[in-house]
């Protein structure tokens, strides 16, 4: 068995990605350097089967990912009339816990024969489904789930990025099936489970394996469908065209061929990296963000083509923020106090709309100290500082983030 380990991790990480690798047909595992406690498998986790796939692994947020774009803008052309920008990314793109979108939108994506899934479960839940996802395409969630600008250091180019995944539709979606692989029914409500919880396999090869497959492709091409919305909608904004794209899911399951044989690869917070292949990587709002390329070399086939999604937290929400009374929408007793966060955004230079103290700047790692990790397989191409950054207001949880 293959496994590499990128930079320095607590005990619970450690012992939940050596669970993960002791369990099922396992031919080799990562861990990167952002990599944390997650459900069943670590966040910043791969885990590659053979003939298996994990929808633990892949999580509840099927196919959350990253969009950038570098636009045809500089950033002397908005940089006076950045606040008001800002006010209408806000305003005009849903973010929060079971938003819908404020416009109907419709897709060409509704018509793809894998809706035919949810059909095999049952009419009701197909149609309750794809409402839900229809409702909810073009919708960014809350949690870690942003719309940024951002400028690169040595061109003054201005891009647009967006982080989130498949929104309710594909939080349902991994809730039926993980309830199905233990014999339970698709819309049973999802039982108490710990963190611990081991990995949930199914054979790849097997009837349910193959449903899960294609709704994961589905919630994967849902996902992209999104994300394209929101950037489409920002181009609008700043009147801006889109003159390079990176788009990749770091939450996901993919077929890929390592060391001659086909394998199953369930990366959980970690970006594709193959030889040539272009991720985007967002660090805190008070963090640079990255445009990543994976290199061809021995170090990078070793850690089966696979790098970090993000800096990773180093703190709870629950210990920066504090305890959520839902009564009231406060919490109490965090370790990140809001002045606190205000000086350090304002310090930085960042514009913000939305976002509270458990999505500040000090609950992650260095961006760069984690890329430093793992500078054998990625090139850095460019450095991109956040001068916007919009999420969902304080206060708010969200289950589908990833």
């Amino acid at each position: 068995m293959k496994k590499k380990i990128f930079g320095v991790h607590d005990d619970n990480t450690l012992r939940q990605f050596k669970n993960c690798l002791r369990t099922g047909q396992v031919a080799g595992g990562v861990l990167c350097a952002d990599g944390h406690y997650g459900y069943s498998q670590p966040v910043g986790g791969v885990v590659v089967y053979d003939g298996q796939i994990s929808p633990s692994g892949v999580g509840y947020d099927i196919a959350c990912g990253n969009k950038a774009v570098r636009t045809n803008l500089k950033w002397t052309e908005i940089e006076k009339d950045l606040p008001r920008l800002m006010d209408e990314i806000a305003s005009s793109i849903s973010f929060g816990v079971g938003r819908k979108n404020k416009k109907k939108v419709d897709h060409e994506l509704f018509d793809d024969p894998d809706w035919d899934v949810y059909k095999e479960i049952g009419k009701q839940e197909h149609d309750r489904l794809k409402k839900l996802a229809k409702d909810q395409l073009g919708t960014v969630g809350s949690g870690n789930h942003f719309v940024d600008l951002l400028v690169d250091k040595e061109t003054g180019d201005v891009w647009a990025a967006n982080h989130f995944g498949s929104r309710g539709f594909g939080h349902k979606t991994a809730s039926g099936f993980l309830n199905l692989a233990i014999g339970r029914e698709f819309s049973d409500p999802t039982p108490g489970e710990s963190m611990e919880q081991a990995p949930t396999l199914i054979d790849l090869d097997s009837e349910l394996g193959d449903l899960y497959y294609r709704a994961m492709t589905l919630s994967g091409k849902y996902a992209y469908a999104g994300r394209n919305y929101v950037i489409d909608e920002v181009l609008s904004i700043l009147g801006a065209t889109s003159e390079f794209e990176v788009h990749n899911h770091h939450n996901y399951a993919w077929k890929e061929n390592h060391f001659g044989k086909d394998y199953i690869v369930v990366r959980k917070g970690a970006t594709p990296s193959a030889p040539g292949q272009m991720g985007f990587i967002g660090g805190s709002m008070g963090d640079i963000s990255v445009i990543v390329r994976g290199k061809e070399n021995e170090a990078n086939a070793n850690a089966f083509f696979s790098t970090v999604h993000g800096a990773g937290r180093i703190m709870s929400r629950t210990e920066a923020a504090g305890r959520m009374n839902w009564k009231t929408r406060t919490r109490s007793g965090g370790k990140i106090k809001q002045e606190r966060m205000d000086q350090a955004i304002k310090k930085y230079g960042v514009e913000l709309r939305g976002g509270g103290t458990d999505e500040s700047p000090f609950v992650y790692r260095k961006l760069r100290d984690v890329l430093d990790a793992h500078e054998e397989t990625i090139d850095v191409l460019h450095e991109l500082k956040p001068v916007g950054v919009c999420m969902a207001g304080a206060n708010e949880y969200d289950p589908y983030k990833d």
